[in-house]
């Protein structure tokens, strides 16, 4: 079994991570990026593959979206379980991947969500404590190793993969934000009076939206809204949402 993931700011990435531990008794775990290059031969190559992405707006990113739909050839009689990361609810967070998968010939055998640290660092809203986050990782680690220990016992779950949380995700944040995430593309905001033009923004940036021209970073509307770049500003010069970087979030802040 491999893990194939999306991550912005390491959430999904650690969540992936734990769940091959898991279930591979701490040996060597296989996971790749859908940014690495390798990624899509080894997919043809397993048959079994764990599959991790974060949620926005109950949706998910541009990019995984992007690269289900150019690469939909290989998910061909393939068993897939879906993990996914939120900061507070997505309702049909799995399903969303779900509903492509099965249309391109997947065979989607469970899935679950997760409560991760906010990354989004530029809106007060979602913001805890250290210590805060600390214990929501904590949750989410218990909450991986209970869903492999089922799964080694033939249980799988199925969070996010029902009628009903189909309703939930589309009524509970789909229909009020429909193409948020698409509108963000051409959100991003650099305050280039605190920029110095350092290209940690363009060299972390998934999606190659961030073009250094005259030795400044300048957005080419392809922001798939993961604040990878916001989140590794050293001066804190980016924002999306809101117009100020209240905190930087990564996963090692909160990994004891």
């Amino acid at each position: 079994m491999i893990g194939i993931y999306f991550s912005g700011t390491g959430n999904t990435k650690y969540c992936i991570n734990k769940f091959l531990e898991y279930y591979n008794d701490n040996k060597e775990n296989e996971i790749y990026s859908i940014e690495d290059d390798k990624c899509i031969e080894r997919i043809r190559e397993n048959k079994d593959i764990i599959f991790a992405y974060p949620i926005y707006y109950s949706d998910i990113p541009i990019i995984v979206k992007n690269f289900l739909n150019n690469n939909k050839d290989v998910f061909k009689n393939k068993n897939i379980f879906i993990i996914v990361t939120m900061g507070l609810f997505s309702g049909d967070g799995t399903g969303c991947s779900s509903r492509l998968l099965k249309k391109y010939g997947a065979n989607v055998i469970g899935g679950i969500h997760l409560k991760m640290p906010d990354c989004i660092g530029d809106v007060k809203l979602l913001k805890k404590s250290i210590e805060e986050n600390k214990r929501v990782i904590k949750k989410a680690d218990l909450k991986i190793k209970k869903t492999v220990t089922n799964i080694k016992n033939g249980i799988y779950s199925k969070e996010g993969l029902h009628l009903f949380n189909h309703i939930a995700g589309l009524f509970g944040q789909r229909l009020w934000f429909y193409n948020k995430t698409l509108e963000l593309k051409n959100k991003l905001k650099i305050d280039y009076s605190k920029c110095i033009s350092c290209g940690k923004c363009s060299i972390n940036c998934p999606t190659k939206n961030l073009e250094i021209i005259d030795n400044k970073p300048i957005p080419q509307g392809n922001c798939t809204a993961c604040y990878r770049c916001i989140n590794n500003c050293p001066k804190c010069a980016i924002t999306l949402i809101g117009d100020e970087v209240y905190e930087q979030s990564k996963i090692e802040k909160y990994i004891d």
